[in-house]
């Protein structure tokens, strides 16, 4: 089959390799129907999540069942389904307790409860490196399924592959922070970061009835275009200052009710930011959270959905303190909620596919990861179709 396959950071290509098999009596193979680029990928793809061998990428995939384990019973060959992101046994304790990204026995090479670096991580993922399972991704034909009897969920009939791919990961990651938010209705809710994650936040506040919704970002074309999908208030970011000012001006100075990171430890950033973070043996910046404690106000809460895999030194724990800020993190726990969001998306109360600004083959990986990392041609989200052959 063709997949997309890392072999060192900034190398990905579409290779031929082994059909997936069932190992498990709980796992299916699916045929992936479509599959798509997410932020989070772009941390191996530049490095920031170290992964020594090839593997297949990608956690955000639906599909057609193609074979069933032995003690599948929920599904069969021929269900549509779309699968969370996490792989989940649903039967430990973390499972049983709706924390199905703390699954205590998808990765048993690097499982602990220190969460660690490089050690004692939480449950697995789907193609994101051996530290979180080592699990080939759905940027493929075809793709193993474990716990099959736990995960996928089948998608009605008259909605496309393109209405639901992102129950998989974005969708449920963005409705998450607002979740954090603790959202009653008329709070103002600014959401730093305006990429896939952030667009999909900015939905879920208004879906949540935010009364005004700000979204950062330091790309003028994703902020038009988050700006016409949801008639949002955004903010180009120049300087942190600069952001927090603007915010405070828009709440009459006593900054926002909930300040959603949508970012991660990766934000753009200049040469003296570069310099600081190997002066401070980090990787990446803690800069976009700590304009998120600047601009939330008081007592006011700061989820975090970005990727942050490493310690930083001086962290503004006084400044949390003093505010009383909440802050709340972690990957999604997407089994939970998945339901919820495809109820909204079958009534038509949420369009999710509007985001898409490139569909390309599979054939066409290395491209389609250059223009996401690099932010060419205004892109936004790339797609994957891994049936169509390449048209560049």
């Amino acid at each position: 089959m063709k997949a997309a396959v890392i072999h060192s950071p900034g190398v990905i290509t579409c290779d031929t390799v082994d059909d997936p098999i069932i190992k498990d009596s709980h796992d299916i193979i699916l045929k992936v129907t479509s599959t798509a680029i997410c932020g989070s990928d772009l941390h191996l793809f530049s490095g920031g999540i170290p992964q020594a061998r090839p593997m297949v990428l990608g956690h955000e995939f639906m599909g057609v069942v193609e074979e069933v384990g032995q003690r599948i019973t929920n599904l069969k060959v021929g269900d549509r389904v779309v699968v969370p992101f996490p792989v989940s046994c649903g039967s430990c304790f973390f499972c049983q307790h709706d924390l199905p990204t703390a699954c205590e026995h998808s990765n048993p090479d690097h499982y602990g409860p220190e969460g660690g670096i490089l050690t004692e991580k939480g449950g697995a993922l789907f193609g994101y490196s051996d530290l979180y399972g080592g699990y080939d991704g759905g940027q493929a034909q075809y793709v193993r399924v474990p716990y099959a009897h736990v995960g996928p969920r089948k998608v009605p009939d008259h909605l496309t592959d393109e209405q639901v791919l992102f129950l998989t990961d974005i969708f449920p990651t963005g409705y998450t922070g607002v979740l954090w938010g603790e959202l009653k209705g008329g709070e103002t809710v600014a959401i730093f970061g305006a990429g896939p994650v952030g667009s999909m936040a900015a939905k879920s506040a208004i879906l949540k009835n935010a009364k005004k919704v700000i979204v950062v970002d330091t790309q003028q074309y994703r902020l038009d275009q988050i700006k016409r999908l949801t008639g949002c208030d955004t903010i180009l970011w120049e300087d942190a200052d600069s952001v927090v000012e603007q915010i405070r001006d828009m709440t009459d100075g006593r900054g926002a009710d909930v300040c959603i990171e949508a970012v991660g430890f990766e934000p753009d950033r200049n040469l003296i930011d570069r310099a600081k973070a190997v002066l401070n043996f980090e990787k990446g910046s803690v800069k976009v959270l700590e304009a998120c404690m600047s601009a939330v106000r008081r007592g006011g809460i700061v989820p975090i959905l970005g990727v942050y895999p490493v310690n930083y030194d001086n962290f503004k724990l006084g400044q949390i303190f003093d505010k009383g800020i909440t802050i709340k993190a972690g990957q999604c726990n997407v089994h939970t909620i998945i339901d919820e969001l495809m109820d909204y998306v079958r009534n038509g109360r949420v369009t999710l596919e509007d985001i898409i600004t490139h569909r390309l083959s599979l054939e066409d990986v290395s491209k389609g990861y250059e223009i996401f990392d690099k932010k060419i041609d205004d892109c936004v989200k790339v797609v994957l179709d891994p049936w169509k052959s390449s048209t560049l």
